[in-house]
């Protein structure tokens, strides 16, 4: 359930802090990607270097890091995340929570988040059960926090009761438990991803420049957010993010029959770049040169996946969200084409050159339904995955 997961992990300022390491750990082995933040207190019990060994990746530390402000900013940092653990929350870190204090990069980041937060408490018993860190729990817990332990044990300080902070096999168990019931439980959901490869001959063929890689991301984002996710690619250069069913396909024409077979849906996200031609009578055979004359290539149109599902009277999805990619007039010619497929939304996007976007890593894109106009700003592919996958469940709710 974990694999290709995106962990934000906040470690708080107590001893039980040198048990987030072996979270990191156990994480890893299950396939999430763990990137930690630590507050001043932390670095008391655990060194950054440590913590940044385990994790495979840079520890974040200061709300004022303006290099780090400037590459990734503490709200995208809140918000790149599948699920946020705060591991452990100590009575300091509850109370801020509660409070909705942002004085640190950790209460920052947990104010500005808008994926789920699982907290594993950890302090002395009698501040557990002290009416202050009771009504905390009571707060965070009707503001849709998610609690795993304490547990009952020794406590460093001698005493003996519930305070322990909650293992990490079973912070891991919650984590898992509040991923599965994210806010597209119960959905199922179709993407298509990758180019087509349109065959000439058994060497040559017709195709585009798309990697894969917003499909992709597409993809792991749904699923992070519960839904059922069927994957239909072409051949990309990115591979299909774990934990979810991929269908691979090569053609325009394997592409429509496996997103016939896939139906019913409850969304259809059509992120592939589909070929809009193929060769009549592709050569089984190298064809040669000679020199003299060019091969008579004839054209003739693919099958118009988007145009195709948007269009059913029978097994229409609820939503069916398309993909534009223009090189000029983004917003008209993306109009024009949802209004002539007949989608839901379309995701328009300018690829030209100059903007390396196509087989990059980041996108610009421009959501447009029948009532509305969206301009997001430059974000990560994974970003703007994250972002699109909550949009769709707030449409599907």
């Amino acid at each position: 359930m974990l694999s290709g997961k995106k962990i934000l992990l906040v470690i708080g300022g107590g001893i039980a802090a040198f048990k987030s390491q072996d979270l990191i750990r156990r994480l890893r082995e299950r396939g999430a990607t763990v990137t930690p933040v630590l507050t001043k207190a932390a670095e008391e019990f655990v060194t950054p270097l440590s913590v940044s060994a385990l994790a495979a990746q840079k520890v974040y530390r200061d709300l004022f890091d303006l290099t780090d402000e400037a590459e990734m900013g503490h709200i995208e940092l809140s918000r790149a995340a599948n699920l946020v653990i705060v591991a452990p929350a100590t009575a300091d870190l509850m109370a801020k929570m509660a409070g909705g204090h942002a004085n640190d990069l950790a209460t920052t980041l947990l104010l500005a988040t808008d994926k789920p937060v699982l907290i594993a408490p950890s302090m002395n018993v009698r501040m557990w059960e002290h009416a202050a860190t009771q009504r905390n729990l009571t707060t965070l817990s009707e503001d849709g926090i998610h609690v795993v332990g304490p547990d009952n044990g020794d406590m460093a300080c001698g005493e003996y009761g519930p305070g322990r902070m909650a293992e990490p096999a079973s912070i891991i168990d919650a984590a898992e438990s509040v991923l599965l019931n994210g806010p597209l439980k119960g959905k199922r959901i179709l993407v298509t991803s990758g180019p087509t490869h349109e065959p000439i001959d058994p060497v040559r063929y017709i195709a585009n420049r798309s990697s894969g890689a917003q499909g992709s991301a597409i993809a792991s984002a749904l699923s992070a957010l519960g839904a059922n996710v069927i994957f239909v690619t072409g051949p990309a250069d990115v591979a299909p993010p774990d934990g979810i069913e991929v269908v691979q396909v090569e053609t325009a024409r394997q592409m429509m029959e496996a997103v016939s077979y896939a139906l019913p849906v409850d969304t259809a996200v059509f992120a592939a770049a589909v070929a809009d031609w193929r060769v009549k009578g592709a050569s089984d055979k190298k064809m040669k040169k000679d020199g003299q004359t060019l091969p008579d290539l004839q054209l003739l149109e693919n099958p118009d996946i988007l145009a195709t599902v948007s269009q059913m009277t029978d097994n229409r999805p609820k939503l069916v969200v398309g993909f534009a990619a223009e090189t000029d007039d983004v917003i008209a010619n993306a109009t024009k084409k949802r209004e002539r497929k007949g989608c839901d939304w379309i995701v328009a996007n300018d690829v030209s050159p100059e903007t390396g976007i196509m087989g990059g890593d980041e996108n610009a894109v421009i959501v447009i339904s029948d009532t509305d106009t969206e301009t997001w700003p430059r974000l990560s592919k994974a970003q703007t995955a994250m972002r699109l996958a909550s949009k769709i469940a707030e449409a599907l709710s």
